[in-house]
């Protein structure tokens, strides 16, 4: 059972080196199923793993100027205050209601991720917009302390749209915001969660291993594809940590209803449909757009010329 933590620390740890986020999605999950800890205790470790991990992470960005620090400060700061309150406020939620919020943010994250983004303009802010920033960050902190997530693949975006950065600069910059709000979150915790110290160490420390190979690897892999695979995964964790929390005879009548399957069948059709109706619906555009060279540049065309 250690062995298998601890290779699922690596993956941890190689998540956040390479894609800026990802780490408390995974290691929630771990903590509760591979090292049985309660939810509470396991999203206050998973904060103390990933703000270490993180802050490790940011070593091997900024050796190759992938850090912007004014930009991860200021969002840092604003996301530890929403993050502290949020570990306070978490003291008075249930274990099973934060774990069933924490997957449909899992889910909600992996659709992202599998959509993807639209490509931004050319246009790049220097100085970013500070009252968006500090709303954004402190939404996000909020998340980060209920939930243990460290929101990267909120501030990755973010970071990019916002201020203009390069994602290999959003993702370095997303480690420092991470690490600042993770500690932030982690401090509100400690008021009612107690940590098994020396577990947590053993974890972090793979994790960081993990961190600095995913650093190394940052840049040298196909960033579409490790998006959307990583998405997938996270999916199917979402929708198995989703499950576990909804009762056994719940989960069964959901599973033999009819209308269950029957409404399953309608969004499928719908989905099919509408994919159906936008290609078809583009087809024309790309026709239409589409200049006649031939006819204008055929030497029967300039033979005919006045």
């Amino acid at each position: 059972m250690i062995a298998a933590v601890i290779a699922a620390s690596l993956l941890i740890g190689v998540s956040l080196g390479v894609l800026g986020g990802g780490g408390s999605i995974l290691t929630v999950p771990i903590l509760i199923y591979l090292a049985g800890m309660e939810t509470k205790e396991a999203i206050a470790t998973s904060l103390f793993v990933v703000g270490v991990t993180s802050a490790a992470g940011v070593v091997s960005h900024a050796r190759a100027g992938r850090v912007r620090w004014r930009t991860g400060l200021l969002f840092g700061l604003a996301g530890m205050t929403g993050a502290y309150a949020g570990g306070r406020l978490a003291g008075f939620i249930p274990g099973t209601v934060l774990l069933i919020a924490f997957a449909l943010m899992m889910i909600a994250t992996a659709v992202a991720m599998i959509r993807g983004r639209r490509k931004a303009t050319t246009k790049t802010h220097h100085e970013l917009p500070v009252l968006h920033v500090l709303l954004d960050g402190i939404v996000v902190g909020l998340v980060t302390g209920l939930v243990g997530a460290g929101g990267g693949f909120l501030v990755v975006p973010a970071l990019a749209l916002l201020g203009g950065l390069p994602m290999t600069v959003a993702v370095g910059t997303s480690l420092l915001v991470i690490s600042m709000k993770s500690f932030a979150g982690l401090a509100g915790y400690l008021a009612t969660v107690h940590i098994d110290w020396g577990f947590a160490a053993l974890v972090t420390a793979a994790a960081v291993v993990g961190s600095l190979l995913g650093g190394l690897l940052a840049g040298r892999i196909p960033q579409d594809a490790l998006r959307k695979s990583f998405g997938w995964f996270v999916a199917v964790m979402g929708v198995f940590v989703l499950g576990q929390q909804i009762g056994s005879d719940l989960r069964h009548t959901l599973l033999t209803s009819p209308w269950t399957w029957a409404c399953a069948a309608a969004a499928a059709g719908v989905g099919v449909s509408w994919y159906l109706l936008r290609r078809i619906a583009r087809t024309p555009e790309r026709t239409s757009t589409t200049p006649a060279v031939p006819d204008t540049e055929s030497p029967d065309s300039l033979i005919t010329r006045p």
